[in-house]
């Protein structure tokens, strides 16, 4: 992380000394990601391509973990990490230089980390990922995981399925079709808004009561496409009504239309345009809209004010390569915040959408634009 962003706390008026240590709990697959960039076009088979830029980083989960973590979000991740040299990076990584809790994770001896070599070109991205399931120990809800240089004990708790997650503000879940994960009820049971995104139906049925853990959902955060599918509409405005009447707050992701989301409790509705940026690698933008949105909900900020800041903080991502890389902080929207006052071509009337930063951001940023790829696993001392 950044030594010098801005330690800004988006909950700070609001906490209380009761409140959760956590704020935001997640839970899923941590992967090495090793992100080639500056290639011209797709590699052709049979020949050798050279890229002119690397960088690696915790991926998968971990995408959102430190997305949330930069927004200054007390994050705790439950996962699995190898005791190979890439679990090792992952695990210092995240918990040394992000400032995310991982007590309920756990390290596994013998089991390689799930790697993904990502080539972006022509705006897109190109994955290749090979991984291993995690083998469940015997499972004590609640006990802590180990250390990246422990022997995980046999009473840890499988990442995958934590029985017993921390009280949390919030957590987020990845919903999939005919499954439960007994967690997100014992989440929701213990107060916290549950966020959840689901993936491509490859059942084709598309059937939101297939979803059973979207009755404890505060948001349901899906694509257009998705969407509409669900709902059986044929526009993402009128599937965000749908799903309004299934969950509190419906978010439609519209690409490069920006959101449309709606408040099912008072049937309030709000969209806010895409901001047009040079997208780079749109690796991880998801997770890092998802991420925007639970801090301005977390915040208590007006539906408008969230979606806008979720979408800026996704197309801030996509002009960076990688996808936890790529992850704005503070320091990242507060250079931009002042940059963009600063161009001659810029509408007034869009840049008043923002104006609610103002008593968010530091009086001073750094210089535009940011880097914080690395082009090594870890340099030794």
């Amino acid at each position: 992380m950044s030594t010098d962003t801005p330690g800004i706390d988006p909950l700070l008026a609001l906490r209380a000394p009761q409140d959760p240590a956590c704020d935001v709990f997640l839970t899923g697959t941590v992967f090495l990601d090793i992100i080639f960039t500056g290639l011209d076009s797709a590699p052709v088979r049979g020949t050798e391509s050279w890229a002119r830029g690397m960088g690696s980083s915790p991926g998968g989960v971990a995408n959102m973990a430190t997305a949330l973590a930069r927004l200054g979000l007390h994050t705790s991740l439950a996962a699995a990490f190898g005791d190979d040299h890439y679990g090792e990076y992952c695990w210092d990584a995240l918990e040394q230089g992000e400032g995310i809790d991982l007590s309920m994770s756990r390290t596994v001896p013998g089991w390689h980390s799930p790697v993904t070599v990502s080539m972006a070109y022509e705006g897109e991205r190109t994955m290749v990922s090979h991984g291993h399931e995690a083998p469940a120990p015997s499972a004590v809800p609640g006990q802590a995981g180990a250390g990246p240089t422990e022997t995980a004990p046999t009473t840890a708790p499988d990442p995958a399925f934590p029985q017993c997650p921390p009280r949390a503000r919030a957590a987020i879940a990845s919903l999939v079709p005919g499954r439960s994960e007994p967690w997100v009820a014992t989440a929701a049971r213990h107060g916290a808004l549950i966020f959840a995104d689901v993936g491509w139906d490859e059942t084709g049925r598309w059937d939101l009561d297939a979803l059973p853990d979207l009755a404890h959902c505060e948001a349901f955060l899906p694509n257009a496409a998705e969407a509409m599918r669900y709902t059986r509409t044929d526009c993402p405005r009128a599937a965000a009504h749908a799903l309004a009447e299934r969950v509190p707050l419906a978010v439609v992701t519209l690409g490069a239309e920006g959101a449309y989301a709606v408040d099912g409790r008072t049937g309030a509705a709000a969209q806010v345009p895409a901001i047009e940026v040079e997208a780079l690698d749109p690796t991880g933008a998801g997770d890092v809209f998802v991420a925007g949105f639970v801090t301005g909900t977390l915040a208590d900020w007006p539906l408008a004010d969230r979606l806008a800041f979720a979408g800026l903080t996704a197309a801030l991502s996509v002009q960076e390569f990688g996808g936890s890389l790529s992850a704005p902080g503070w320091a990242e929207i507060a250079a931009w915040w002042q940059r963009i006052r600063t161009l001659d071509d810029q509408d007034p009337t869009a840049l008043e959408r923002y104006a609610f930063l103002e008593e968010l951001l530091p009086t001073t940023a750094r210089a535009w634009p940011l880097r914080r790829a690395v082009p090594t696993i870890g340099f030794r001392q």
